[in-house]
């Protein structure tokens, strides 16, 4: 049976196990309500839970496992030339055998022993597919029973199902955190085995970023230089042109949307400025490189200034007007959200409009705002695509905005382009940069959330 039937007959049986188990908790009372220790539609959900969720629990798990099982039956198949064949080629003939099953290479074009073998893989497929259809419908019509047969009048189903809901919703919760664990571990072991090869202080310190190493022994190539000052010079260097861009217009452009401007403007313009956050970075980069990276150049050469062709003050510059949206958007609605109260009691004390933003709405709504510019900061050190067509991808080690820079996250893209051994520092270089950018932006993080804590407190 079909996975997309088996699971609607699932859905369905559920469906009916609610309105069964609600009928049944009617009938032991009686009708009378009064005498059940829960809602009639607690012991609907108690049952439906027991049909629903051991037979979803078996088919998911079956659903993982299936092709790994039905993989080791059709290897025990083989005979002893095919079973002596290497990993690589193994997983060759594992891959042919599933192309003739599922009809993508007719079975004359292959030799017969391989012919054989998918026959027996559809077999097998067809034996998993009827098992676990009559196995999971089975088990939630148990499930189902069972739990209709224990209902009676002083059943504590509400409490029963609430501790459902309470596990169920623990493990949504869970599921952030694990994610995160992961991605941290995943690139942690792969930067600890780049830093047994390359040293973490000439990785930290060095001022020379070149990771084209020789891939084999007979190939001539460089031994590589993997110092990443100047990919954090470049990501602090245009982060800082962009925020400087977009943190005082935002929050200027947020002020007077919530505080001077009329009903109709406000309305006219928060979508239009709202436009810019939906339009691709693509775009951005383009417009970076054609429009404002020339003109830059422009007014450089008129002022008698060497302005590259691409630079950090285009990128920068562009970056910031795509953040903008960012920061204001989230700042208008913070600065909305501050009890109107606040305002009345500082209008009450003769305060004037200027006074009441500056004093009472600002301190109020810091929180939000700080929150506002840190994903905006985030935004600018994860952007990639406006740095690569702006800035280019030289890794110069400079301060000055009018030169060609690279940040870290187009290093990254960079090194993990194309296909890849992960067994070279010049690839496993990508998975340390972005464990130094992931520890960067967890500081930046702490130290926000202590910012805001301390002018909370003295707000309140």
């Amino acid at each position: 049976m079909p996975e997309f039937a088996l699971v609607l007959i699932l859905l369905l049986l559920t469906t009916f196990s609610f309105f069964w188990g609600r009928r049944r908790s009617l009938v032991v009372s009686n009708g009378d309500t009064r005498k059940l220790n829960s809602l009639p539609g607690y012991y609907g959900y108690y049952v439906a839970l027991w049909c629903g969720i051991p037979a979803l629990l078996i088919f998911t798990f079956w659903h993982f496992f299936e092709s790994t099982v039905i993989t080791q039956f059709i290897i025990s198949s083989f005979s002893g030339d095919t079973a002596s064949l290497s990993k690589q080629q193994l997983n060759l003939v594992l891959n042919e055998i599933r192309n003739v099953a599922n009809g993508n290479i007719p079975a004359a074009n292959v030799a017969a022993e391989i012919s054989a073998a998918a026959d027996y893989y559809q077999e097998l497929q067809h034996i998993s597919s009827t098992a676990i259809t009559i196995i999971t419908i089975a088990l939630a019509m148990i499930g189902a029973t069972f739990a209709w047969s224990r209902i009676h009048t002083q059943q504590r189903a509400r409490n029963k199902v609430e501790r459902v809901i309470m596990v169920f919703l623990i493990l949504c919760a869970s599921i952030a955190i694990v994610t995160t664990l992961g991605i941290v571990l995943s690139v942690l072991f792969e930067a600890i085995r780049f830093f047994q090869a390359v040293p973490i202080t000439n990785f930290l310190f060095g001022l020379e970023w070149s990771p084209q190493t020789a891939i084999r022994s007979d190939q001539v190539g460089s031994s590589g230089a993997f110092g990443a000052v100047p990919l954090f010079t470049g990501t602090l260097l245009v982060s800082a042109i962009a925020m400087t861009v977009a943190v005082p217009t935002g929050l200027m452009t947020a002020i007077y949307l919530s505080e001077y401007a009329t009903p109709r403007v406000r309305s006219l313009s928060k979508p239009l400025l709202e436009i810019l956050a939906g339009i691709p970075t693509v775009v951005y980069g383009f417009f970076a490189a054609l429009t404002v990276a020339p003109l830059i150049r422009g007014w450089g050469a008129s002022l008698g200034l060497d302005v590259s062709s691409e630079s950090a003050l285009a990128a920068g510059l562009v970056m910031g007007i795509m953040i903008i949206p960012f920061v204001s958007s989230l700042s208008d609605d913070v600065i909305n959200a501050v009890p109107q109260s606040l305002r009345d009691g500082a209008y009450a004390l003769g305060a004037t409009q200027s006074e009441t933003v500056k004093k009472v709405i600002i301190p109020a709504a810091l929180p939000g705002i700080v929150g506002g510019i840190l994903l905006a900061v985030s935004r600018a050190i994860g952007e990639t695509m406006i740095v690569v067509m702006a800035a280019g991808l030289a890794a110069n080690l400079t301060a000055n905005p009018l030169e060609s820079v690279t940040t870290v996250t187009v290093q990254i893209v960079t090194l993990l382009v194309g296909d890849q051994e992960f067994d070279s520092p010049k690839t496993l270089a990508a998975f340390a940069l972005g464990l130094v950018l992931f520890i960067v932006t967890l500081i930046l993080n702490m130290i926000a959330l202590s910012v805001v804590r301390k002018y909370r407190e003295q707000y309140e």
